[in-house]
């Protein structure tokens, strides 16, 4: 068999490894079609290279409004590699304690929200406390990871714990430890990891169910849509009209920001 063939093979596994997820992957979809129906947004965060999870799901053709990815360079900005901006800072940042709380200081929440966290080891410290401070405001957060390689991953943070003990429900990947999926010949580490593929099946399976219950609830999405599928011109009306409802949902995740702790200083 040829190294083709045989990650192929493994893909295969992979599949095998989301359809078995469908109960769940049904119920993440009906905690998100509550928080879009009720204006809200669900947010989604990954770190490294899980941002890629991130834009899988919005905003892209195929995808639509209601949510808000969270996207901090300073964790996922890859391509100088080294020297300033490079991989060994970006490394070092996602498993600083209190950043995840200043990222979720910019958004005026609510507990009709809902949040997807990705991480295949679920182990960094960042991601795990976005998971926490969600939780703790009493948002439904739903967590991506590895389940076999986070098993046996040691947690960054000082207590032990990792991201699926923040999550109120949580997905596998079906990538196996460490990730890489094949082995070469007279090689010693193993290449080609699977995480990415697994973790898009499940974002896209969510988006489906998801796109399906909106659409029987009388609010259909604006899904993204190229042209040469519904013609050039109802191609941008969609574009248009989809991105003015992420700009009307956004801007009230910033309507009441800082008010409740200002009024709690001055008194």
């Amino acid at each position: 068999m040829s190294y083709t063939q045989e990650y192929l093979k493994k893909c295969q596994g992979l599949i095998e490894a989301v359809s078995r997820q469908e109960a769940n992957i049904l119920e993440v979809a009906n905690i998100f079609s509550k928080t879009i129906l009720a204006g809200r947004m669900v947010h989604l965060f990954g770190s490294g290279h899980s941002r890629i999870m991130v834009e899988e799901m919005w905003p892209r053709y195929g995808s639509f409004p209601g949510f808000n990815p969270i996207v901090e360079l300073s964790l996922t900005f890859h391509n100088l590699v080294v020297g300033a901006n490079g991989q060994r800072q970006a490394m070092f940042i996602e498993n600083m304690p209190g950043l995840a709380e200043q990222i979720i200081r910019n958004f005026d929440l609510s507990n009709e929200d809902a949040a997807l966290i990705i991480s295949s080891s679920g182990c960094n410290v960042v991601p795990i406390e976005m998971a926490a401070q969600f939780q703790k405001k009493g948002i439904k957060t739903v967590g991506i990871i590895s389940k076999n390689h986070a098993e046996v991953s040691i947690s960054k943070r000082a207590d032990g714990l990792k991201l699926q003990d923040f999550c109120d429900i949580v997905l596998d990947s079906g990538a196996p430890i460490g990730d890489s999926m094949i082995k070469i010949e007279n090689l010693e580490t193993p290449v080609a990891p699977g995480s990415t593929i697994g973790s898009c099946m499940v974002i896209n399976c969510i988006k489906a169910e998801l796109a399906n219950l909106l659409t029987k609830a009388g609010h259909p999405p604006k899904v993204l849509t190229a042209g040469v599928v519904i013609g050039a011109d109802k191609a941008t009306e969609i574009f248009q009209a989809a991105y003015d409802e992420h700009a009307h949902r956004i801007s009230r995740l910033y309507n009441k920001v800082g008010i409740q702790s200002y009024v709690s200083d001055k008194n």
